[in-house]
């Protein structure tokens, strides 16, 4: 499965209200800081420390805001 990996500070900035709320994220222990990354079927993942945990999802036209906030493609 390809992913972008990105800050929180940026996923931030992506994600829409009605997709995920910014309260959820910070509830989820999303920070600027947090390394999170985003499949291609837009399933936001948060970095722990032993794996990965989904926390939500992004919709609509999730492609292209990822892909323009990081500057990278899903790899």
């Amino acid at each position: 499965m390809k992913f972008i990996e990105t800050t929180g500070r940026v996923l931030g900035r992506i994600v829409r209200d009605d997709e995920i709320h910014r309260d959820d994220l910070r509830a989820a222990g999303v920070t600027d800081d947090t390394v999170v990354r985003i499949n291609e079927q837009g399933d936001i993942e948060v970095r722990r420390a032993h794996g990965w945990d989904v926390v939500g999802g992004l919709l609509g036209n999730y492609v292209e805001r990822v892909k323009q906030a990081t500057g990278l493609e899903f790899a």
